[in-house]
């Protein structure tokens, strides 16, 4: 990367760093995905019982080594039935870490994530002692109207192909909501597989330290 352009990056990652910490969450800088390992590995204690939402940039992190290892109670999806993954929902609540990404992050330090199932949006809010979010600076944003856009625009059509969800914005590119001129915040469209169902804006934290976010200086997930 041009030198010029990641100082400007970094500096808007540190100025939304700050302002996460002012909101009561943890905030660690990753230069690059391959530095995210050691960072999450220390925010993990040995036995400590650990599940995931679905993130596209746990993935490219590389992380599944490392909460396979024997250290720790992985609650892993992949390859269950519908059934069982239902029930790593539920234990996910009294999981002790909770992994994710975010759909997007402001610069005062707010999350913004949309969710179908919602399963990922409820663990954020609650349930697990600890929750990481791993995110590329590509999810910060100006605002929570930025945090919309950015949904409806850069995060939801992607999933919706990667999940193979029948929805308008996986055949377009952008949810439909975008073309009226008196859109909400929650406007979408009507399909069975809509994928933005409940909303979460995660802003100052009763519970100190709960939620770590870790900024990294690459484009990552959606």
């Amino acid at each position: 990367m041009d030198i010029n352009k990641k100082t400007v990056i970094e500096k808007r990652i540190q100025k939304t760093g700050k302002n996460l910490i002012k909101n009561n969450m943890e905030f660690y800088y990753a230069e690059s995905k391959n530095d995210v390992r050691p960072i999450v590995e220390s925010l993990l204690k040995k036995g400590d019982v650990i599940t995931n939402g679905g993130t596209v940039t746990m993935a490219e992190c590389g992380l599944s080594d490392l909460l396979r290892s024997p250290d720790y109670t992985y609650l892993d999806r992949t390859g269950k039935s519908r059934e069982e993954v239902e029930e790593i929902y539920i234990k996910a609540f009294s999981a002790d870490v909770y992994i994710s990404s975010s759909n997007a992050i402001t610069e005062n330090g707010v999350l913004y994530n949309v969710d179908g199932n919602s399963n990922r949006v409820a663990a954020i809010a609650y349930g697990p002692k600890s929750v990481i979010i791993i995110a590329g600076y590509n999810k910060i944003v100006k605002d929570i109207k930025e945090a919309e856009i950015r949904v409806k625009r850069e995060a939801a059509p992607p999933n919706c192909i990667r999940l193979e969800c029948p929805t308008p914005c996986r055949e377009t590119g952008e949810c439909i909501s975008l073309s009226k001129s008196d859109r909400q915040i929650t406007d979408g469209c009507a399909s069975e597989g809509r994928i933005c169902c409940n909303y979460l804006i995660s802003a100052q934290q009763r519970q100190k330290g709960r939620i770590k976010v870790i900024i990294v200086g690459e484009e990552l997930g959606y």
